[in-house]
């Protein structure tokens, strides 16, 4: 299945310069000690190939374990109406994403999750952080599960 998920009507403001700021701040300390948290959950680097532009773009974000070696994120802009930018990255080139974690850059595939499987997945995340399920309060898309997989080759 594809990425599907329409911006809302309502949402929380989406996050500003100061965020932007702390972003960079946070993507350096991830790479740079080969971890890192956000508002105490686990953090990699997404790189996206941008959708208009087609250049590298970064962003930090948070990522809970999926089934076997791969990783979920949630495309929340902290309970936004709109997407982040990352999300429309990774709809255009799926396939042309890594992750940077642990000291070492994965090249992954992204897949959104739907139907049961992003109920299951949605769940977990819940439950592991109720400041994610407070995102999908504040807006009425359904925040999109992203599960990235190592890619092979």
């Amino acid at each position: 299945m594809s990425f599907t998920t329409r911006p809302g009507t309502y949402g929380a403001r989406q996050p500003g310069a100061a965020v932007r700021w702390l972003n960079k701040v946070t993507m350096r300390q991830i790479v740079r000690t080969g971890g890192g948290k956000i508002g105490g959950l686990d953090a990699l680097v997404l790189t996206t190939v941008g959708k208009k532009s087609g250049e590298p773009r970064k962003s930090p974000v948070c990522w809970f374990p999926g089934e076997g070696e791969s990783w979920l994120i949630v495309a929340s802009a902290n309970g936004a109406a709109k997407n982040p930018a990352w999300y429309y990255n990774l709809a255009a080139h799926p396939d042309q994403a890594a992750i940077t974690l642990a000291g070492r850059t994965v090249p992954v595939t992204a897949e959104q999750l739907h139907g049961e499987e992003r109920e299951r997945a949605w769940r977990g995340i819940a439950d592991a952080s109720a400041r994610f399920g407070q995102y999908q309060q504040k807006t009425d898309r359904e925040l999109p599960v992203i599960r990235l997989t190592p890619r092979s080759g």
